[in-house]
């Protein structure tokens, strides 16, 4: 059975232009990648409910603080040590720009970059891609 995770790309808007910023997590375990907030979902839990638990785990971050975007939901599947794995995530403006980020312990840093930086601190080409689609989602194209 492949292993399932769900989690939210947090974005703000940064005044004075109102300019994109993704919150990356980075692990502090194995190669201390940098990702979105994710997680396995639990037995009997939906995909949504876990987005919004790992989110608040891991980034101290309330569904009360955030707005998930309707029409954006992207699925990645990978390998990881042999095993299938799926990914879902979702599109989440913090409505405070300025709210604080209380990360667990299976994080050792966070940074809130533009897309470019973002692209690049995570690493993965199907990530980076994501991102991508996000930022152009946010930007009207309708190819998204």
């Amino acid at each position: 059975m492949a292993l399932r995770a769900c989690g939210l790309i947090i974005f703000r808007r940064v005044p004075p232009a109102s300019d994109i910023e993704f919150l990356l997590l980075q692990t502090s375990y194995g190669t201390h990648h940098w990702t979105p907030p994710k997680g396995h979902v639990d037995p009997g839990e939906d995909d949504m409910t876990t987005a919004l638990r790992e989110t608040e785990e891991e980034a101290g971050l309330h569904a009360s603080q955030f707005t998930v975007v309707d029409g954006f939901r992207k699925e990645l599947n990978y390998n990881v040590k042999n095993k299938a794995k799926t990914v879902i995530y979702w599109l989440a403006e913090l409505r405070d720009p300025s709210a604080q980020v209380k990360l667990s312990r299976e994080h050792q840093d966070f940074r809130w970059l533009p897309l470019r930086e973002a692209c690049e601190y995570s690493g993965y080409q199907d990530m980076q891609d994501t991102l991508n689609d996000a930022y152009q989602f946010l930007q009207g194209d309708p190819k998204q």
